[in-house]
């Protein structure tokens, strides 16, 4: 049962197209997550459903209503923005019954619901201070709270972590999976990073110039991506792209492999891009996993603990790596090392539309 209904939302500032056929669904209790580079168009698209922007077209339905053009305040929908957006000369308690006293809620139920959402995120011991005695992650639980204590329906999530650093960030994910799966809400969040995007949200919809390009299971467009935009936008570290020309029927060859790879519907001199995961490259080895295999000289090593992404040169094609740190130890920038890939794993795109053609093979 869809929840929210998002329709052709078009919204411009003059010659600038803020949205251009925005268009999604979420069902009611999901987790849903909204992708995408800076100014294309997430900001605005929260923003419409809240409605704080007045729309050229299109509509927005929210639990079986038409709320394209309703008040705000009646629309049962809270929304968090990038900065905390706290009262400074307001204490905390005073902060989260603040949209509650607006709202004609008698002080005691205010009382309660406040305690209720300060226990709930853990702020209760910061109730009688100012904000700006608080932590960044104390600060983020209350703009938290600020929102829920009014028990909304649907909570909007503007780049809510941007602000906070690594470790916060890994916390505050944390926290808004415990208070989704606690409160049953409908969350939209709506982020760049796409490490938010695939660990929180149960669908995501990758945005692009104004609109929704693609929507499915975080794994689902990582594994077939429909084009390579979104193909570039999943996966980190991104996805290794490779130019080549189908060299018969059904295949194409790269110019460090020697023998050519099956790639159906590929016909003779027809431009691909080949698509290949860091993580779907490896050391070769005798099995038929990766089958494909080649020498390539190492230009650089990034540690990353547990793991190293290790950038390496085969002719004119640069590509990345991960191996595992205690593997990568045992080369030095400069060596020379034979690895290899599963041609299964390679993703063939057309090279003029950026269109999803299918998966290599070998030949």
């Amino acid at each position: 049962m869809s929840d929210l209904k998002v329709q052709n939302l078009r919204r411009t500032y003059g010659p600038v197209v803020a949205l251009a056929d925005m268009t999604f669904d979420v069902a009611e209790g999901e987790f849903f997550c909204l992708l995408g580079p800076s100014s294309s168009g997430k900001t605005t698209t929260l923003r419409a459903i809240a409605g704080l922007e007045e729309l050229d077209k299109g509509q927005v339905h929210f639990a079986g209503q038409d709320v394209t053009r309703a008040p705000v305040q009646g629309r049962g929908m809270s929304m968090i923005f990038q900065t905390f957006a706290l009262y400074p000369h307001l204490s905390v308690e005073a902060n989260l019954a603040h949209p509650l006293r607006r709202a004609g809620v008698s002080a005691s139920e205010a009382r309660k619901r406040v305690n209720e959402v300060a226990e709930l995120l853990r702020v209760t011991h910061t109730l009688k201070r100012k904000p700006s005695t608080l932590s960044g992650g104390e600060q983020q639980r209350v703009a938290i709270g600020r929102a829920i204590v009014q028990r909304p329906k649907l909570l909007l999530l503007d780049e809510p972590l941007t602000n906070l650093d690594a470790k916060l960030r890994h916390d505050m994910r944390a926290e808004f999976k415990r208070l989704h799966r606690e409160l049953g809400m409908t969350m939209i969040l709506a982020t760049p990073d796409q490490l938010e995007a695939l660990t929180m949200g149960e669908r995501v919809g990758v945005m692009r110039d104004g609109k929704v390009v693609a929507i499915g299971k975080p794994r689902d467009l990582y594994q077939t991506p429909g084009d390579t935009y979104v193909a570039q936008m999943i996966g980190s570290p991104p996805i290794n792209f490779l130019h080549a020309a189908g060299s018969g029927d059904n295949t194409v060859d790269l110019p460090f492999l020697g023998l050519p790879v099956a790639a159906p519907g590929v016909s003779p001199g027809q431009p691909v891009t080949l698509g290949l995961r860091p993580h779907d490259i490896g050391l070769a080895g005798g099995g038929p996993a990766r089958a494909a295999k080649f020498t390539a000289r190492i230009h650089l090593t990034e540690p990353l603990g547990d793991v190293t992404v290790i950038d390496v040169a085969v002719k004119d094609a640069a590509m990345k790596m991960v191996l595992r740190e205690e593997v990568a130890a045992k080369y030095n920038v400069g060596d020379e090392i034979e690895i290899g890939f599963d041609p299964g794993d390679l993703h063939i795109f057309d090279q003029s539309t950026g269109a999803r053609l299918g998966v290599g093979a070998m030949q």
